[in-house]
């Protein structure tokens, strides 16, 4: 008989989560983790991803590592999985999860008429080059394991639909109004793109390469914002970043061992009006 529930076992397993300490990296982190996992918190902020390794260690005794890394550099992506399958041999699970706003936020929200070319390219080099570089580089490792393995993207709801402008009049979040710039609506719908690409390139290998599209996710902002938001989600309300792990261990798991090149919408069902 078939012992469903062993398919979503990670024990064993070792995971790389760029982005790893960031508000729902922290989450996906611990998903991975609490589910076996061992775990390669990768991110910008050492020292962060460095914490939370410690804490995922103490809390659920799989084992886990911090390592600082620019994804958009590629010596600092080759360093990276370098430390990381020196301790623990091999990579299974790679959660693309990183992105940015940006160091100049002011640049990142400017309409998008005075988006300057360096906050374009800068967001692209990690939401988008990053990705790449951490696939190119973890997925030529798991051909050479010759044991398959699943990479997950990030995406979100804008790489799919388009921004409502209305939902962000009044908002406020990160000190400032806010909106949904074109440059992260771009890299989120490029990154589907690689998501599909990849699925292919690597079937034969035993590689599955899906994404998970989160919607909007409560994280500090506004009544204003969060209300007109929920307005427009037939399920009433902004996600929980808890909500986001579950499809993310289903994809890093067995039970989904014939799935490849989909994109996992979260979204309580905005994308489905």
């Amino acid at each position: 008989m078939t012992a469903f529930r062993d398919k979503f076992n990670l024990a064993g397993k070792v995971a790389i989560v760029t982005g790893g300490a960031g508000i729902l990296g922290q989450k996906f982190c611990a998903g991975l983790a609490e589910f076996g996992a061992k775990v390669a918190v990768i991110d910008v902020d050492e020292a962060s991803a460095g914490a939370l390794a410690a804490r995922l260690s103490a809390d659920y005794g799989a084992g886990a590592i911090g390592v600082g890394c620019n994804i958009a550099e590629r010596d600092s992506v080759i360093e990276m999985s370098k430390k990381v399958i020196g301790t623990f041999g091999g990579v299974d699970i790679l959660h693309n999860n990183a992105a940015t706003k940006s160091s100049d936020l002011a640049g990142f929200f400017a309409p998008f008429e005075d988006v300057s070319l360096d906050t374009w390219r800068e967001v692209m080099s990690v939401n988008l080059d990053g990705a790449f570089l951490v696939s190119q580089a973890i997925g030529r490792q798991m051909i050479s394991q010759g044991r398959g393995g699943s990479i997950i993207n990030t995406s979100s709801i804008y790489g799919i639909l388009g921004a409502d402008k209305r939902i962000y009049e009044g908002s406020h979040y990160l000190g400032r109004e806010i909106n949904t710039p074109a440059v992260y609506a771009a890299s989120k719908a490029g990154l589907l793109g690689l998501t599909r690409y990849l699925s292919t390139h690597w079937a034969a290998h035993n590689i599955r390469v899906n994404a998970i599209t989160p919607g909007g996710v409560s994280s500090g902002q506004n009544d204003e914002f969060r209300n007109k938001y929920s307005a427009r989600v037939p399920m009433g309300r902004m996600a929980d970043s808890d909500e986001m792990v579950s499809a993310l261990l289903f994809l890093a798991s067995d039970a989904s061992s014939y799935i490849t090149g989909q994109n996992i919408v979260v979204d309580g069902g905005l994308s489905a009006w």
